[in-house]
């Protein structure tokens, strides 16, 4: 049986949304907080929750698995999962950002049941699209920290360039919606009006 932890990003500016995208309530929830319990459901443990803004959150109701990682010169993503991924010991991470409101629990634990059948030499299990990798939402083996930080020494902060660099095996029949990033007031309202929706069917 492998050992599966998880970080969540809530790092970013939120330039394009205007406010904090991790503290923007869905059905009455944070996102950060619909992460959290999301990574719960999958057994993930412990739930590392990268930010430079941990006061900002105090007030959100997290399981107890989480805590709270000072990122205190975020430059990237993937910056950010380097500082999570060095403090974990599990076999696996489940890599998720904050601002992915349409996930489904039970599609992810789907896809953490398939990690042990996977080949020793991937680092990564993730849902791919149009322009390339999700990295955002997705598994990594933990012994991929070496080659990523090897490749952070560069200079470099493209999930897509390191991943090329090694075998990754994408999720079959990722559903895109799922995928949605909610990145702008737009963005916000095509799932807010979504979720309205469906509480009333």
């Amino acid at each position: 049986m492998i050992s599966l932890g998880a970080i969540a990003l809530a790092g970013g500016k939120s330039s394009r949304m205007g406010r904090d995208k991790a503290l923007l309530e869905i059905a009455g929830k944070p996102l950060l907080q619909k992460t959290c319990e999301l990574a719960q459901t999958c057994a993930a443990d412990p739930i590392y929750i990268i930010t430079p803004w941990q006061d900002r959150y105090k007030s959100i109701t997290l399981p107890t698995e989480c805590d709270f990682i000072h990122e205190s010169n975020p430059q990237s993503p993937i910056t950010g999962f380097a500082l999570g991924l060095s403090l974990l010991k599990t076999d696996w991470v489940l890599l998720l950002a904050c601002d992915l409101p349409n996930l489904k629990s039970e599609i992810i634990e789907t896809w953490s049941q398939e990690l042990v059948n996977l080949p020793s030499e991937a680092i990564a299990y993730l849902p791919k699209h149009s322009k390339g990798w999700e990295p955002l939402c997705g598994f990594y083996r933990c012994s991929c920290l070496e080659s990523l930080k090897s490749y952070i020494q560069t200079g470099k902060y493209s999930f897509q360039n390191w991943l090329e660099r090694s075998l990754v095996i994408e999720i079959p029949n990722a559903d895109p919606q799922m995928l949605l990033n909610c990145n702008t007031p737009d963005d916000f309202l095509i799932v807010e009006k979504s979720y309205k929706k469906t509480a009333i069917f």
